[in-house]
C-alpha cells in the first residue's frame, strides 16, 4: 500500500513543451475522482491518458507527512494543499431581504493530487440505500442501490468486515479504531448515547439503522489512504500510457463546433500549451467543474451573455442547486484525564445517526460526529466538539457563478444553507437533544464549560498552522487548565461568540438566530452539474457523465450527484468514478 519507489517525473521540460501527441482522455483534476479514473482507464494499454492537476504531487515515498497523518487537522487547514482564494457564503438569503449580503468566508477545497481524499477527515461513509434509489428516481438511470453496491465493494478493502456488502481487495483500505484505544471522552460519549436510548451499530456501512458506531475510515495502520495513495502506486505510475502533470493549471477547454477537442494549460514553468484529446473529463469538484463549463460557454445562456461569453450550449442547471450538509457544533472543555491518550492519532472516533421523525424525512436523516480533539494546537487538544449535521438536507438552492471570464478568478459561491425551513426545524431539535446529552450529569466527570461553537473566521485564523498560533495557544492552554473561574472567564472572553448554551436551550429565537448565523457546510460540496434526463432543464450530464449539448466532454466528480447522499461524500465520489470508468471501458470494447 505504501510503496517507496518513486513514480515517473512530472513532465514539464522542453521536450514536453513541443509534444503535440493526442491523448484518448485528458482528466482535468487529479483529485478524489481523477486518480480513480487515471488508474482504471490506463489499465487498458491501448488508451493514452493524461492527468492534469493544479496542486503538488504525492508520489509513493514522498507523500507529505500532514497528508498521511491520521489526525486530519494538519492537512485540511494547510494552505499548502488548498485553493487559498476560494471563498463562499453559507447563510440563507432571506426572501424578503434580497439585498442582504451574508458573510463571505474561506471554503477549504483541496489543491493536491488526491484532492479531498488527501486532506479530509477520512470518514468512509457510503450513505444509505435510499440515496441511490432516489438518484435513479431523479433521472440518473442505472444508479440505484443495487447498481452501485458492486462499486462500493470494488473500491474497498475492509479489514474488519466481509460478506456480500463488503470488498476485500480494493485500493482503499477501510478500518475502524477499536474502543480499547479510545480516550475516556469518546467512551463516555458512547455510553451516554446508550443511556439516551440509542443502539450500538457495529458496521455503519452494513447496518443502515439509527445508532452510534466506531466510524469507518479510509485509513490503515494509523495512516491515511487517499485515492492518490490507493490508486496511483508506483506500478500504475510506471505505465507507459499514463502521464501525470502536477502544478499545472487548465486555463480553458478547446471547443470547436460544439465538441471539446482538448485543453489549454499553464505549467509550472509559466508556459501555456494546448493538449489534444478524443475526450476530456472534468474531475475538479463541485465548485471548479461548473466554472470550467461556464467559461467554455456551457451553462445558463443569460448569465453567459451578461459576461460576454459565447453560448455553446444553453444548460440552465450548470452551477445550480449546489448542496452541502448544514452543520453546527457543541463544544466542551475536556478534563485532562479524558483527553486523547496517544494510543492513536485519530480524533474522530465515534459517530451517530438518528431520525428526526419529520414526516418528510427518511430514517437516519440527522447525524453527528464526535471529536475528542478540535484542532492541531494545544487548545484544540482541550476542546471536544459534537458536530451535528443534517444528513438528508432539503436545502438545494446553492449556486456557482462566474464573476468574470478570467480563469484566474475564483467563482462566486453561495451555498444558501438552511433555505428550506425543514432543515432549520430539524437542526434546532437535534441541537437541543444532543446538547442535553453533553450536559447530562453522567458527562460531568469528563467535560465542563459546554458552549455553542461555530466555525467562524476567528477559529479559522487560530487554526492556521503558524508559529504565532502555536505559541499563543500554548499559553492559553496552560491558563485553561488552571482554576475553573479563570477557565470560564477565558472561554467567554476569547472563544464564545454569542449567547451561552443555557440561553439556547430555552429560547427558540436565540437558538434559531445562532443556527442561522453559525451553520456551515462540512466540505461536501455536491450536485452543481447533476445527472438526469436530457429533457430536464436542470440536468447537466447523462448517466455516464457526458455533458448534454456538446461532444467529447464528461464530468465525473461529486458535482454530478443528483442529490447529496446521507453521509460523507468521499466514498460516493470514488464509487461514481469507478462506475463511470467501467462504462467508458465497456464502450471502448464495444467499438
Amino acid at each position: 500500500m505504501f510503496d517507496t519507489m518513486d513514480g515517473p517525473p512530472v513532465m514539464n521540460d522542453e521536450k514536453h513543451a513541443n509534444d503535440t501527441s493526442r491523448y484518448d482522455f485528458i482528466i482535468v483534476g487529479g483529485g478524489t475522482a481523477g486518480c480513480v479514473l487515471a488508474s482504471r482507464l490506463s489499465a487498458d494499454p491501448r488508451l493514452r491518458i493524461l492527468v492534469i492537476e493544479a496542486g503538488e504531487d504525492t508520489a509513493p515515498g514522498r507523500v507529505p507527512a500532514p497528508i498521511l497523518d491520521s489526525f486530519a487537522g494538519l492537512a485540511y487547514l494547510n494552505s499548502r494543499f488548498l485553493w487559498n482564494d476560494l471563498k463562499a457564503t453559507t447563510e440563507n438569503i432571506p426572501s424578503n431581504r434580497p439585498d442582504y449580503q451574508p458573510a463571505l468566508r474561506k471554503y477549504e477545497q483541496a489543491r493536491v493530487l488526491g484532492g479531498g481524499s488527501a486532506i479530509n477527515g477520512q470518514l468512509a461513509n457510503r450513505g444509505a440505500p435510499h440515496d441511490y434509489d432516489e438518484w435513479q428516481a431523479r433521472g440518473a438511470k442505472g444508479w440505484s442501490w443495487d447498481a452501485v453496491l458492486p462499486y462500493f465493494r470494488k473500491l474497498e478493502r475492509d479489514v474488519d468486515f466481509d460478506g456480500p456488502l463488503h470488498g476485500q481487495d480494493g485500493p482503499i483500505a477501510i478500518s475502524r479504531i477499536g474502543e480499547d484505544l479510545w480516550p475516556e471522552h469518546a467512551n463516555a460519549m458512547a455510553a451516554a448515547f446508550g443511556r439516551a436510548g440509542f443502539s450500538y451499530v457495529h458496521d455503519q456501512n452494513g447496518e443502515f439503522v439509527d445508532g452510534y458506531y466506531p466510524v469507518a475510515i479510509s485509513n490503515l495502520y494509523d495512516r491515511r489512504v487517499s485515492t492518490a495513495v490507493g490508486y496511483l502506486g508506483y506500478r500504475v505510475r510506471a505505465r507507459a500510457n499514463l502521464t501525470i502533470l502536477t502544478e499545472t493549471h487548465v486555463t480553458g477547454l478547446l471547443m470547436h463546433d460544439r465538441v471539446c477537442r482538448g485543453v489549454t494549460a499553464r505549467g509550472p514553468d509559466g508556459e501555456t500549451r494546448d493538449y489534444q484529446a478524443s475526450e476530456v473529463i472534468l474531475s475538479c469538484g463541485a465548485l471548479h467543474s461548473p466554472a470550467h463549463l461556464l467559461r467554455a460557454g456551457i451553462g445558463p445562456a443569460q448569465e453567459l451573455g451578461d459576461l460576454g461569453i459565447e453560448v455553446v450550449a444553453d444548460r440552465p442547471g450548470v452551477g445550480k442547486r449546489l448542496t452541502d450538509h448544514p452543520s453546527v457544533a457543541i463544544a466542551s472543555y475536556i478534563k485532562p484525564k479524558a483527553r486523547i491518550n496517544g494510543r492513536t492519532r485519530r480524533h474522530l472516533l465515534l459517530g451517530l445517526r438518528f431520525s428526526s421523525g419529520h414526516a418528510d424525512a427518511p430514517p437516519s436523516d440527522m447525524a453527528a460526529s464526535i471529536a475528542s480533539k478540535s484542532a492541531w494546537h494545544d487548545v484544540g487538544s482541550q476542546l471536544a466538539t459534537v458536530n451535528i449535521w443534517v444528513n438528508k438536507t432539503f436545502s438545494e438552492d446553492g449556486s456557482v457563478r462566474l464573476r468574470d471570464s478570467d480563469w484566474r478568478t475564483e467563482p462566486r459561491i453561495d451555498f444558501n444553507l438552511m433555505s428550506d425551513r425543514r432543515d432549520l426545524e430539524r437542526m434546532m431539535s437535534a441541537y437541543r437533544r444532543l446538547a442535553a446529552i453533553v450536559l447530562s450529569p453522567e458527562m460531568h466527570g469528563v467535560v465542563s464549560d459546554t458552549f455553542p461553537a461555530s466555525y467562524s473566521d476567528k477559529v479559522r485564523q487560530v487554526g492556521a498552522l503558524t508559529l504565532r498560533n502555536r505559541l499563543m495557544t500554548g499559553l492559553l492552554a496552560k491558563l485553561l487548565d488552571g482554576p475553573a473561574v479563570l477557565r470560564e472567564f477565558l472561554l467567554k472572553s476569547f472563544i464564545l461568540e454569542g449567547d451561552p448554551i443555557e440561553v439556547l436551550m430555552r429560547d427558540d429565537d436565540a437558538l434559531e438566530a445562532f443556527i442561522r448565523r453559525a451553520t456551515v457546510g462540512v466540505w461536501h460540496a455536491s450536485c452543481s452539474c447533476r445527472m438526469g434526463d436530457e429533457d430536464d432543464p436542470m440536468a447537466v450530464t447523462a448517466a455516464d457523465g457526458r455533458v448534454y449539448g456538446v461532444g467529447g466532454l464528461r464530468v465525473v466528480d461529486a458535482s454530478i450527484f443528483p442529490s447529496i447522499p446521507s453521509g460523507n461524500t468521499n466514498l460516493p465520489t470514488i464509487m461514481v468514478a469507478e462506475r463511470i470508468a467501467d462504462l467508458i471501458l465497456a464502450e471502448r470494447q464495444a467499438t
